[in-house]
């Protein structure tokens, strides 16, 4: 059986969650598990259970790679975890072609290219570190504008009352996370 897996890493990200739900569905599997959430998150429930949920034979399907996990170790653990289950996993596109574990060819091509997004993702972290310190240095990075006091007791106001973040979130028009910072201090 195909299971298919989706996942954004935020709430904002709803048409690319779908586009990916669509394209599992398209390619045939019978159950799709699509959360949003970061993939540094330490609990991520619908990949948790898609991952018990997975038995021998059936074939675990994510768009992309990234969806599935941020760094080359993560992906090549849960890969040995699927083929633990005596499943497998197929990412749809990976350069406009399918990489199919059961297949030791993909196998390698999988780790290869894995371990190269991984390394584009230090360059480009090591780049934005360097563009932020000349900014700074140059006196043009002030960082982030802070939260004007009258929307930080609007949230600990609504917060107080028993308001959940979602809710204070979007009645104020910022994100859940600001809310979350404020409440927590």
């Amino acid at each position: 059986m195909l299971i298919g897996y989706a996942r954004t890493s935020t709430t904002d990200q709803v048409a690319g969650l779908e586009g990916q739900v669509r394209e599992l569905k398209a390619k045939g599997c019978a159950k799709v598990y699509a959360e949003q959430i970061s993939a540094t998150s330490a609990r991520r429930p619908e990949l948790t259970a898609c991952m018990d949920n997975l038995r021998a034979g059936d074939v675990l399907v994510v768009a992309k790679p990234d969806r599935l996990a941020r760094s080359t170790a993560d992906l090549l653990a849960l890969v040995k975890d699927i083929e633990a289950k005596d499943a497998a996993l197929l990412i749809l596109s990976m350069g406009g072609q399918e990489l199919d574990t059961r297949n030791p060819t993909s196998k390698l091509m999988l780790t290869m290219l894995a371990a190269v997004a991984e390394f584009e993702r230090d360059l480009m972290k090591e780049r934005q570190a360097e563009g932020i310190a000349k900014a700074k240095a140059d006196g043009r990075y002030k960082g982030r504008k802070p939260l004007a006091e009258s929307i930080r007791k609007q949230v600990m106001e609504r917060h107080q009352a028993g308001m959940g973040a979602t809710a204070i979130a979007r009645e104020l028009d910022i994100s859940r996370m600001t809310v979350y910072r404020i409440t927590e201090k």
